[in-house]
């Protein structure tokens, strides 16, 4: 097949398009390489793949001979309120919305990532896909948005689109501003980490290799919404602890208030992917957390 990732030097859609290349597709990827960043983690990401430049909110979008596009780009983090919304909406929805219309007008099939974020302070845990949005953050407004549009081209225009929502993604690679990723940086530092909240807000944590597997399998059979989500949920201050015991470290933390816009609490109800795709996760959050670790090291022993 021959298939186009947008965030292919992103965490997930370089893992994604390792994945694809490995099964014998071909893959284009397209990114942008926002400062959102480091744009050298990015670099290091996209290296032996075909990562092309542009800003799909702008460029001109063919896709025509494509099977599909894994569309993952997107303005990522909950701190979205202020001076940094118009970014969002640039980079969320009307990036996402041109992707949509050029699909659609291309005939190729489009797997949106959506995010968990959709659902704010859900009605009940594990959260179904069928529980009503009520996002807390302009992030998760961005992508509410975007998954509405999704939906209008494909009544409209026929658009071929599967939704996933991707429950905190972790491993190798995840972004330096992601929860994981400062701890570790922190231990490995031998500096304080500043800890949002008590701790005890919890999330159902989901292995980079699950969410590829998750994301190849909607492009291959999936139709509708799936939650992509983990099978442990863990509160802060445990996934610390399962991290010192990992490192032999000891991590000192201060406290300080709640990020406004993030959840309490995530846990996916992934009956629904279980039971189209025969998708479940295989990597345990401890067997996570120690890759994630050790390819953290080596990073830092490679300088």
């Amino acid at each position: 097949m021959r298939y186009v990732v947008t965030g292919a030097a992103g965490f997930i859609g370089s893992h994604l398009s390792e994945a694809l290349l490995e099964a014998g597709h071909e893959v284009v990827g397209l990114d942008s390489f926002t400062d959102y960043y480091d744009v050298r983690l990015k670099e290091d990401n996209a290296r032996g793949l075909d990562v092309r430049r542009l800003d799909l909110a702008e460029a001109e979008l063919d896709f025509a001979g494509f099977d599909g596009v894994f569309h993952l780009a997107a303005q990522a983090g909950v701190r979205s309120f202020g001076d940094v919304f118009p970014l969002y909406v640039r980079r969320n929805v009307l990036a996402s919305q041109r992707v949509f219309e050029a699909a659609a007008r291309d005939g190729a099939k489009v797997v949106f990532a959506s995010s968990s974020s959709v659902y704010g302070e859900a009605e009940r845990y594990p959260t179904p896909e069928d529980t009503p949005n009520a996002p807390l953050s302009p992030y998760g407004i961005t992508k509410m948005t975007c998954e509405h549009l999704a939906r209008a081209y494909e009544r409209s225009f026929g658009l071929n689109v599967t939704v996933l929502r991707y429950f905190n993604a972790f491993g190798p690679r995840q972004r330096p501003d992601m929860a994981f990723s400062k701890i570790i940086a922190s231990m490995l530092e031998g500096v304080t980490f500043a800890l949002f909240g008590d701790g005890t807000q919890s999330r159902g944590f989901t292995y980079i290799a699950d969410v590829v597997n998750a994301t190849v399998a909607a492009m291959e059979r999936g139709r509708g919404t799936y939650n992509v989500g983990g099978g442990t949920e863990a509160s802060m201050l445990e996934t610390i602890q399962l991290l010192e015991q990992i490192s032999g470290r000891k991590l000192e933390i201060e406290e300080r208030p709640p990020v406004p816009g993030d959840q309490r609490r995530t846990k996916a109800d992934t009956t629904r992917i279980r039971k189209e795709l025969g998708w479940v996760p295989g990597t345990s959050l401890e067997d996570g957390l120690e890759a994630q670790w050790q390819w953290s090291v080596g990073r830092v022993a490679a300088r």
